[in-house]
């Protein structure tokens, strides 16, 4: 070859060079923020309703919050395996954030997993119970020798627990049959299993006349709601903290948004992207407050709440070891945010026993 062969091909190496490291720059400066979801909406809708964590997905609060940094890639993954999946994803490094209930995210840590709950999103959830129009069901004392399906591994698990105990039962008194909630809707309505307990999902398949509600447990004890939150990993928190607070304060501003009676219509209106109609989530909060629902403090009555799962899912041998619920949350990123959008007394707290702080 040639000496000015060789100089030409050296000289279109580095036009290829200098074009393309800008390219390479940004491809190796880009950061993915992966959020997994315990929930999937109707026909695999990639949304959620129910909580402030859903306003953040709705409506693309955390997106918003990175518009500014293309840098940043925000990631959602929404599993209709619900918690058991989530961990299992969390367990292969595939998430750096999620959206979760207490019993599965216990499950997680008790084997291992190093995460930290940041923020309460979808806290004081109401338990239901439903079954076929015709059924001779009419409580929850009913239900003994019935075939019920519950959706084990997740939160609603243990406030199933909890009412059943609370009427003189458990799990073994029942027919169980572990169904997630499209399968028990439709194993309700052939009437292959006598009843279901769920959400407000419930709502949707009653207005439809598939279903009777029989029980709430909002009209028996809030105790026995359940509680979901978000969480991040050790790793993706140790090594970008300034992501971990933004991503934070974007579902703080989603909460913020939730709260507010004045958007009640719209919130339910946001939250039928999942494709459950407004109106199951209208009688869902029925009675109920948006902040209070809505809000992501981690107060007395939380921790209360957490420390009372743990023990209850020991006690059902759910746990192959134990976890340290104080240590277990961080709640820097959370009370960092509250004071940046002056809300540090925007929601109530509560005491560990419920009662308004003060009060």
């Amino acid at each position: 070859m040639t000496k000015p062969a060789r100089f030409r091909i050296f000289h279109l190496l580095l036009i290829v060079v200098a074009v393309m490291a800008p390219a390479l720059t940004c491809a190796a400066q880009e950061t993915v923020i992966r959020i997994g979801v315990a929930s999937v909406g109707v026909g695999g809708r990639q949304y959620f309703g129910g909580s402030a964590g859903a306003t953040a997905r709705a409506g693309d609060y955390v997106e918003q919050e990175f518009r500014d940094d293309p840098q940043v890639k925000i990631v959602w993954s929404f599993f209709r395996g619900a918690g058991p999946a989530v961990n299992e994803a969390l367990a292969n490094e595939q998430l750096d954030f999620a959206y979760q209930g207490d019993l599965p995210s216990l499950i997680g840590r008790a084997n291992g997993l190093k995460t930290r709950i940041l923020m309460a999103s979808g806290a004081n959830v109401p338990e239901y119970l439903a079954v076929p129009p015709d059924s001779d069901i009419e409580g929850i004392k009913d239900l003994k020798g019935r075939k019920v399906a519950i959706f084990r591994g997740t939160n609603g698990q243990l406030a199933i627990d909890k009412i059943l105990a609370a009427n003189g039962l458990s799990e073994r008194d029942l027919k169980v049959f572990n169904m997630d909630a499209p399968t028990a809707g439709a194993a309700v309505a052939t009437k292959d299993v006598d009843a279901v307990f769920g959400s407000m999902e419930l709502f949707d398949l009653q207005d439809r006349g598939v279903v009777k509600i029989v029980y709430d447990s909002k009209t028996d004890n809030p105790a026995f709601g359940r509680r979901s939150h978000l969480l991040v990993t050790e790793a993706f928190e140790g090594a970008h903290p300034d992501l971990t607070a933004r991503v934070v304060k974007a579902f703080v501003r989603a909460a913020q948004w939730s709260s507010d009676e004045a958007n009640r219509a719209a919130v339910f209106e946001l939250w039928a992207k999942s494709g459950l109609p407004a109106s199951a989530y209208q009688q869902d909060f029925n009675g109920q407050t948006l902040k209070f629902r809505n809000s992501p403090l981690i107060d007395d009555f939380a921790r209360a709440q957490y420390k009372a799962q743990a023990e209850q899912a020991n006690a059902y041998k759910l746990l192959r070891g134990t976890v340290d619920i104080d240590s277990w949350f961080d709640l820097r990123f959370l009370d960092a945010a509250l004071h940046d959008l002056n809300l540090d007394h925007y929601w109530t707290r509560y005491d560990a026993a419920g009662r308004p702080e003060g009060s």
